[in-house]
Protein backbone atom coordinates (compact mmCIF):
# COMPACT_ATOMS: atom_id res chain seq x y z
CA UNK A 1 0.00 0.00 0.00
CA UNK A 2 1.09 3.32 -1.22
CA UNK A 3 0.21 6.91 0.66
CA UNK A 4 -3.01 8.46 -1.30
CA UNK A 5 -1.91 11.68 -0.88
CA UNK A 6 0.14 13.24 -3.27
CA UNK A 7 3.27 15.21 -2.25
CA UNK A 8 2.66 17.35 -5.51
CA UNK A 9 -0.42 18.28 -3.96
CA UNK A 10 0.30 19.48 -0.09
CA UNK A 11 2.11 22.49 1.06
CA UNK A 12 2.96 24.19 3.79
CA UNK A 13 0.33 24.73 6.19
CA UNK A 14 -1.92 22.27 5.01
CA UNK A 15 -4.10 20.83 7.96
CA UNK A 16 -5.17 17.38 8.39
CA UNK A 17 -8.34 16.71 9.33
CA UNK A 18 -9.32 17.01 13.22
CA UNK A 19 -9.64 13.87 15.54
CA UNK A 20 -11.58 13.15 19.28
CA UNK A 21 -10.19 9.83 20.59
CA UNK A 22 -12.74 8.50 23.40
CA UNK A 23 -10.84 6.91 25.86
CA UNK A 24 -12.46 4.88 29.11
CA UNK A 25 -10.84 2.44 32.11
CA UNK A 26 -12.16 -0.40 29.25
CA UNK A 27 -9.90 0.84 26.97
CA UNK A 28 -7.39 0.83 29.40
CA UNK A 29 -7.93 -2.62 30.31
CA UNK A 30 -7.69 -3.95 27.02
CA UNK A 31 -4.72 -2.24 25.58
CA UNK A 32 -2.94 -3.08 28.43
CA UNK A 33 -3.85 -7.07 27.89
CA UNK A 34 -2.75 -5.93 24.18
CA UNK A 35 0.85 -3.94 25.96
CA UNK A 36 1.27 -6.50 28.80
CA UNK A 37 2.12 -2.96 30.41
CA UNK A 38 -0.27 -3.92 33.48
CA UNK A 39 1.14 -0.94 35.82
CA UNK A 40 -1.66 -0.51 38.25
CA UNK A 41 -1.78 3.48 37.48
CA UNK A 42 -3.33 2.42 34.45
CA UNK A 43 -6.32 0.82 35.95
CA UNK A 44 -6.33 0.87 39.85
CA UNK A 45 -7.46 4.52 41.41
CA UNK A 46 -6.55 4.02 44.57
CA UNK A 47 -2.85 3.14 43.89
CA UNK A 48 -2.62 6.24 41.35
CA UNK A 49 -3.46 8.66 43.52
CA UNK A 50 -1.32 6.89 46.31
CA UNK A 51 1.49 8.05 43.79
CA UNK A 52 0.56 11.20 43.22
CA UNK A 53 -1.65 10.91 40.42
CA UNK A 54 -5.10 12.63 40.02
CA UNK A 55 -6.73 9.34 38.94
CA UNK A 56 -6.09 6.82 36.83
CA UNK A 57 -4.18 7.70 33.35
CA UNK A 58 -3.65 6.70 30.19
CA UNK A 59 -0.80 4.75 28.96
CA UNK A 60 1.79 7.02 27.19
CA UNK A 61 2.04 4.86 24.11
CA UNK A 62 -1.43 4.50 23.41
CA UNK A 63 -1.69 8.24 23.58
CA UNK A 64 0.94 8.55 20.91
CA UNK A 65 -0.75 5.71 19.01
CA UNK A 66 -3.97 7.47 18.76
CA UNK A 67 -2.72 10.57 17.84
CA UNK A 68 -0.31 9.20 14.72
CA UNK A 69 -3.72 7.93 13.63
CA UNK A 70 -4.41 11.19 12.49
CA UNK A 71 -1.82 10.94 10.09
CA UNK A 72 -1.91 7.47 8.99
CA UNK A 73 -5.79 8.40 8.37
CA UNK A 74 -4.72 11.10 6.18
CA UNK A 75 -1.84 9.71 4.39
CA UNK A 76 -4.06 6.21 4.03
CA UNK A 77 -0.90 4.26 4.63
CA UNK A 78 0.58 3.35 8.21
CA UNK A 79 3.91 2.40 6.35
CA UNK A 80 4.51 6.21 4.96
CA UNK A 81 4.90 7.18 8.50
CA UNK A 82 9.02 7.10 7.92
CA UNK A 83 9.46 8.78 12.00
CA UNK A 84 7.65 9.70 14.40
CA UNK A 85 8.41 11.04 17.86
CA UNK A 86 6.71 12.89 21.10
CA UNK A 87 7.65 14.42 24.34
CA UNK A 88 5.28 12.97 26.97
CA UNK A 89 4.16 16.24 28.81
CA UNK A 90 0.96 15.64 31.20
CA UNK A 91 -1.26 12.49 31.51
CA UNK A 92 -4.40 11.84 29.83
CA UNK A 93 -6.70 11.22 32.88
CA UNK A 94 -9.05 8.93 32.53
CA UNK A 95 -11.66 9.15 35.42
CA UNK A 96 -14.02 6.38 36.24
CA UNK A 97 -17.52 7.98 34.35
CA UNK A 98 -19.62 6.85 31.84
CA UNK A 99 -17.79 9.86 29.66
CA UNK A 100 -14.36 8.52 30.69
CA UNK A 101 -11.86 11.84 28.56
CA UNK A 102 -10.91 12.40 25.33
CA UNK A 103 -8.01 13.06 23.17
CA UNK A 104 -8.23 16.17 20.85
CA UNK A 105 -5.66 15.68 17.99
CA UNK A 106 -4.94 18.10 15.24
CA UNK A 107 -2.33 18.58 12.66
CA UNK A 108 -0.14 20.44 9.67
CA UNK A 109 1.82 19.76 7.45
CA UNK A 110 5.12 22.03 8.93
CA UNK A 111 7.75 21.52 6.12
CA UNK A 112 8.07 19.89 2.80
CA UNK A 113 11.17 18.16 3.24
CA UNK A 114 12.54 16.44 0.45
CA UNK A 115 11.17 16.70 -2.99
CA UNK A 116 12.67 13.40 -4.06
CA UNK A 117 11.99 11.53 -1.56
CA UNK A 118 8.11 13.23 -1.74
CA UNK A 119 8.71 13.45 2.03
CA UNK A 120 6.71 15.99 4.88
CA UNK A 121 7.25 16.82 8.17
CA UNK A 122 3.62 17.24 10.05
CA UNK A 123 3.49 18.32 13.63
CA UNK A 124 0.14 17.70 15.54
CA UNK A 125 -1.42 18.95 18.76
CA UNK A 126 -2.48 16.35 21.48
CA UNK A 127 -4.37 17.70 24.01
CA UNK A 128 -6.78 16.40 26.32
CA UNK A 129 -9.47 17.96 28.67
CA UNK A 130 -7.65 21.56 27.33
CA UNK A 131 -4.04 20.72 28.15
CA UNK A 132 -1.29 19.71 25.53
CA UNK A 133 -0.19 16.23 26.73
CA UNK A 134 1.95 15.50 24.26
CA UNK A 135 5.37 17.58 23.25
CA UNK A 136 6.55 18.29 20.43
CA UNK A 137 4.68 15.23 18.09
CA UNK A 138 5.86 15.41 15.09
CA UNK A 139 6.11 12.76 11.83
CA UNK A 140 8.16 12.45 8.47
CA UNK A 141 5.77 11.12 5.97
CA UNK A 142 6.53 9.49 2.84
CA UNK A 143 3.39 10.77 -0.01
CA UNK A 144 2.79 9.34 -2.99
Amino acid sequence: MTAKVSYDDVEVGTELPTREFPVNRATLVRYAGASGDFNPIHWNERFAKEVGLPDVIAHGMFTMAEAVRVITDWAGDPGAVAEYGVRFTKPVVVPDDDEGAVIEVSGKVAAKLDDEARTVRVDLLVRSAGQRVLGMPRAVVRLA
